[in-house]
């Protein structure tokens, strides 16, 4: 597949603006050899990334089979999603000598993102999403959805997932989708850069998802829950062959 360079360095005016919060995406495909590390990342969580500099807020998570969204787990796709309290933190946790260099030098595949909330609504472990920039005009804009699903609602929910999965994959402006989560079918998210929020929105409110979306509303799926966007920048790497760097 062809590079795909849509990623902005600054995708919004203030998108660097000094001293804010940010976030960072990271996923890693692991070398079969390197499977006993990563599954002793999960079992490390926060520890995995002792000594990260300004980090706030920390998630180790696994994947769907391939990185998508279903019930089979991948024995060697992981994702990092953490905070920091501004671009040098970022940088530094992403650097050759930081902590998410162990998780690349075992990967044949990784890619990562920096990211500022322009939107934000929930929590994820009791942890909200500051927002620090204005929803882009234009440009990019990445969106992450997590929940935490009632154990009584979860075959409910997990019946509605197959198509809107198709659909995200299918998806005209979709840029990247990652199926990512805690613990398989109960504590999920999904993560998703696009080219634009038209593209995005066009994805949202048509189809299974929007279905989806209004059948969660009606049935109390979750107990917890965040929906927050993001003006994405700075990608680094690629994802299931498809090149993302922007810097």
């Amino acid at each position: 597949m062809p590079p795909v360079t849509g990623v902005a360095p600054s995708a919004a005016p203030d998108a660097r603006a000094p001293g804010a919060r940010v976030a960072v995406l990271a996923l890693a495909d692991l070398v079969p050899a390197s499977r006993a590390w990563g599954w002793s990342r999960f079992v490390l969580g926060r520890r995995a990334v002792r000594g990260a500099r300004g980090l706030r807020f920390v998630k180790v998570l696994g994947s769907g089979e391939g990185g998508g969204f279903g019930v089979t787990p991948s024995a060697t796709i992981q994702g990092l999603f953490c905070e920091f309290d501004d671009d040098a933190c970022a940088d530094a946790f992403l650097a050759d000598t930081g902590p998410f260099d162990a998780w690349r030098r075992r990967a044949r595949e990784h890619f990562s993102v920096k990211l500022r909330a322009c939107t934000s609504r929930g929590s994820w472990s009791g942890h909200r999403f500051e927002v620090v920039v204005e929803p882009p005009g234009d440009g990019p804009i990445a969106a992450l959805t997590r929940a935490s699903i009632r154990p009584s609602r979860a075959r409910a929910f997990w019946r509605m997932e197959p198509a809107a999965e198709r659909e995200l994959e299918a998806a005209r402006g979709c840029l990247v989708a990652a199926g990512v989560g805690e613990a398989p079918l109960l504590r999920q998210a999904t993560f998703s850069v696009w080219e634009s929020v038209p593209a995005m929105d066009a994805y949202a409110r048509t189809g299974a998802h929007l279905a989806a979306i209004r059948a969660s509303a009606q049935g109390a799926f979750f107990s917890e829950s965040a929906f927050v966007r993001f003006v994405p920048y700075d990608a680094r790497g690629s994802w299931r062959g498809r090149r993302l760097e922007a810097r």
